[in-house]
């Protein structure tokens, strides 16, 4: 019996009672056996298609049928839940790092508490609470940073002691711990039952169900989805929903204009045991227990406990598998660090008889988030998969925001770190993406402290200038598979300590930074921003500024040369991108955009763009090397190097102008530096960089050069109040609420998209303002620092999380940013933040549990910043370069 195929739910329950889905119980199929005459004949036509009918399907089916769409059609190629639904533990854990993976599980959990009423499909829900366990102080000062965030929530959490947790379970040993968090309302349920009553629910409601149907492929025309092929026959459909778990990146790829969907399956390992001599009870708390990389929960008496070993196994990297996911081959000799581990935890089981070691595979993604969202390459084709070993804890939130994406055009809550969106083609590689989930698949339990970066598939897309800087001492990070310089180490100092510097308290790094931000202020710095996005607009009439004047809030309308700083914004006058763009001509615009946004960005605008010949969207990301000269000595090298005078009363802010520098011609000079210090940010063909960069660290040796890294950006610009998207802005934040009202022109003859909302917020105020904290009562050398996610509280009241942090080499003080809300003390209900109320509270911001004073400003702290020198009295001997 042991080695039976394992049912681990009551799938043949529920299906005794569901005689409408009972199907054929042999699991030992392939793509090419027929299965039995199918009742029911596929739609000719449906609104919406959804491949896949584990957690995932159903749970968007559910949703959309709630929302009120009833022409839906749900396709699984075998039976429903039978693929990695089937196996998973059933652990429901809100205990999530990032906000919107917490908000998705929270979700989660209500609606499974109430679906069982609601369907009469028993569930297996169970409330027994989680514990996860700490055996080091850097662990544990993780789980109180989730549990600041939990508990502003509303979900009930506290970090307890080692004896707490031997009194919640027993069988735990607690000699190594220093601590834990128990989250009382974690939950357990038996998955496949979950699912099977989402699809109860959503047939209910008019959604049509049919097993045993495979989707060959998709069918797109002209960048839309116009149907589904399957072995059954053709559907024609305005919606495609790729719900179908392992099976997502190849159904992706399997039409002729790919969908690139980055994921892939490792083998898990989770052992079940036979009852223990006193059965456990059923409402035992979970035990999570990370730094012995497994999990435990109770199962029928016995326990059910996996884990996430250093070694992970990936598979089918050749492409599909069978229909339905069976037990995989046992592998003892890989399980046995696991084994050990949960030994060590619970003594107690040494004389347990084991039932079966339990191998399935789990879809992983190359950043540890799932992925959800509409494809930027087909309208209408949208993906929910790669759950990273979490569909259950995600399904009811994942699959309610996806519904609303479909239905409403967005979600409720802002979901960028989820969307597919946030990775390009470059992710899609097999090779890169076996490499990368070997990395993950561990790191679901390694301690992930604040700038930790992936070790695999690196050095994927680098600047002409990479091998230069890297000789030099730089210390790279990675975006959007860019490799980006984080700071330089000088000559002499310790490398090995620099690159393991782990920890939530003061960095190594700390000095090293501050000498580059000095640098910045006090004299000249150069840094290689070549990561950012760039794009051409152009066309043969007015086409493209009318097009811009439409998808962007500030006036393009400017003289040839003038650059302007501008939101994308969406109808709710959300910010879809944050940029900056230089008008080349009458009719070609130049646009620089975050890192991050090479892929997004494009979607909108293909999308927003009208369709017109005449009109030319073009990537030239990879056609220019970006160097950003920062500091009042910048305007001195620029001037030497060209010839030409870079005065403000030549060259003035926020101003662009071809120019040659050195021997090579054709250089974009921008007098921005996207960090309000003074300088220029040069756009250098590719293959003029190099000389260009040597030219300019030649000339720059008088004037004290050296090279500097984005930590040093990102403490000038946090400093200087400057809001960054996909950190401080999202699609949710509007101009209005973060000071931004300058970069939008009410009255610019022409309707813009999101106008209407603006004018609303301008007339009748807005209900979160970005703000500057200055920490007033924190040791930097002794306190944890505040990274970003912290709450916010207003006279003892939670208002807000920060979204960005740094420390500012100017204030000696640490600044946070973030947006503060006005929450009603008795409903709940959010009222209009004033500047008054900004400026009449007492703030507090919660770092692990510990509360620090702020002082909190609407604007920068410009009046305590450095005095300014006259650029002769600058020491420069502090910069020479050695």
């Amino acid at each position: 019996a042991a080695r039976m195929f394992l049912r681990l739910l009551s799938d043949i329950q529920w299906r005794a009672a569901h005689p409408k889905w009972r199907r054929m119980t042999s699991s030992q199929r392939n793509t090419s056996t027929t299965a039995e005459p199918h009742p029911v004949s596929l739609p000719a036509q449906a609104q919406v298609v959804i491949c896949g009918g584990g957690i995932m399907g159903t749970s968007v089916a559910y949703h959309l049928s709630k929302m009120g769409w009833k022409d839906i059609v749900l396709l699984e190629q075998g039976r429903l839940a039978a693929g990695t639904t089937r196996f998973c533990a059933g652990i429901v854990s809100t205990a999530r790092p990032v906000s919107i993976e917490l908000k998705m599980a929270h979700y989660s959990n209500k609606l499974y508490q109430q679906l069982e009423q609601e369907t009469g499909v028993q569930t297996g829900y169970m409330k027994t609470g989680s514990i996860s366990l700490a055996q080091t102080q850097d662990r544990l000062i993780s789980l109180k940073r989730i549990a600041s965030s939990l508990n502003v929530m509303g979900i009930p959490c506290e970090i307890i002691s080692p004896k707490k947790v031997l009194q919640l379970h027993p069988l735990i040993n607690i000699h190594d711990l220093v601590g834990a968090m128990y989250v009382p309302e974690d939950a357990l349920v038996s998955s496949a039952n979950v699912s099977l009553a989402l699809a109860t629910a959503a047939s209910r409601n008019g959604v049509q169900i049919h097993e045993r149907t495979s989707v060959s492929h998709v069918t797109i025309q002209k960048g839309r989805v116009t149907g589904v092929e399957t072995d059954r026959g053709r559907i024609q459909c305005e919606y495609f929903v790729n719900c179908a778990g392992q099976w997502a990146y190849e159904l992706g790829h399997s039409g002729e204009e790919p969908v690139h969907i980055p994921l892939h399956a490792c083998e898990h390992f989770y052992l079940l045991t036979h009852p223990l001599q006193e059965p456990l009870s059923s409402s035992l708390p979970t035990i999570v227990d990370p730094d012995g990389r497994i999990y435990i929960r109770n199962w029928q008496g016995g326990i059910l406990s996996g884990g996430f070993e250093k070694n992970p196994k990936p598979l089918f990297t050749e492409g599909r598998n069978q229909l339905e996911i069976q037990n995989l081959q046992e592998d003892w000799d890989h399980f046995g660090p696991l084994l050990s581990a949960l030994l060590r935890r619970m003594p107690g089981l040494e004389a347990l008889q084991i039932m079966q070691l339990v191998n399935c595979p789990e879809s992983f993604t190359p950043d540890m988030r799932c992925i959800m969202g509409e494809s930027p390459t087909a309208r209408g084709y949208f993906v929910l998969a790669g759950m990273n070993s979490a569909g259950i804890s995600y399904g009811g939130g994942a699959g309610k925001y996806l519904a609303e994406w479909i239905v409403n055009g967005y979600p409720s809550q802002n979901v960028w770190p989820l969307d597919l969106k946030r990775f390009g083609t470059l992710q899609s590689s097999r090779t890169f993406l076996r490499h990368r989930v070997m990395e993950v698949m561990p790191l679901m339990c390694d301690l992930k402290v604040p700038r930790w970066d992936f070790q695999t598939g690196r050095q994927l897309r680098t600047s002409p200038l990479y091998d230069r800087l890297d000789a030099q001492g730089a210390r790279w990070m990675e975006k959007h598979g860019f490799e980006r310089v984080k700071y330089f180490v000088p000559p002499g100092s310790d490398l090995l300590d620099l690159d393991h510097s782990k920890t939530f308290y003061k960095p190594d790094w700390f000095d090293i930074v501050g000498s580059e931000v000095k640098c910045c202020k006090e004299a000249v710095c150069v840094i290689d921003m070549s990561s950012f996005t760039k794009f051409e607009i152009s066309s043969t009439g007015d086409q493209a500024l009318e097009s811009l004047q439409y998808l962007f809030s500030n006036d393009l309308d400017v003289p040839v040369g003038h650059v302007v700083h501008t939101g994308m914004l969406n109808e709710k006058g959300g910010y879809e991108n944050d940029c900056s763009i230089a008008r080349l001509s009458k009719r070609s615009f130049f646009m620089i955009s975050p890192t991050d946004q090479q892929v997004h960005c494009w979607a909108w605008l293909k999308n927003h763009l009208p369709d017109d010949s005449n009109l030319v969207l073009e990537d030239v990301t990879w056609k220019y090397t970006a160097l950003n000269l920062i500091g009042p000595r910048a305007v001195d090298v620029l001037s030497e190097l060209s010839y030409a005078p870079m005065t403000a009363e030549h060259f003035p802010s926020l101003f662009c102008k071809e120019m040659s520098v050195g021997y090579a011609n054709g250089i974009r000079v921008m007098s921005i530096t996207h960090t309000g210090e003074p300088g220029f940010v040069l756009y250098i063909p590719i293959e003029y960089a190099l000389h260009v960069y040597n030219e300019v660290m030649n000339m720059g040796q008088k004037y004290g050069i050296r090279n500097a890294g984005y930590y040093a950006l990102r403490s000038l610009r946090i400093e200087k109040f400057f809001a960054f998207w996909g950190q401080d802005l999202d699609a949710f934040t509007t101009p209005m609420e973060c000071g931004r009202e300058f970069q939008v022109k009410l009255d610019k003859g022409l309707q813009f998209l999101g106008q209407e909302v603006l004018l609303d917020q301008k007339q009748n105020g807005v209900y979160k303002r970005f703000t500057m904290f200055i920490l007033e009562d924190h040791d930097t050398d002794m306190d944890l620092w505040p990274w970003w996610g912290e709450p916010i509280f207003r006279n003892g009241r939670y208002v807000g999380k920060t979204t960005s942090s740094a420390y500012s080499y100017t204030l000696e003080r640490h600044v946070c940013l973030g947006f503060v809300h006005n929450f009603d003390e008795k409903t709940g209900e959010e009222l209009v933040v004033t500047t008054d109320f900004i400026n009449q509270g007492e703030y507090e911001i919660d770092i692990a549990g510990q509360r620090f004073q702020a002082k909190a400003k609407l604007y920068p702290f410009s009046s305590l910043f450095t005095q300014r020198r006259r650029k002769d009295e600058v020491e420069l001997s502090g910069y020479q370069r050695e």
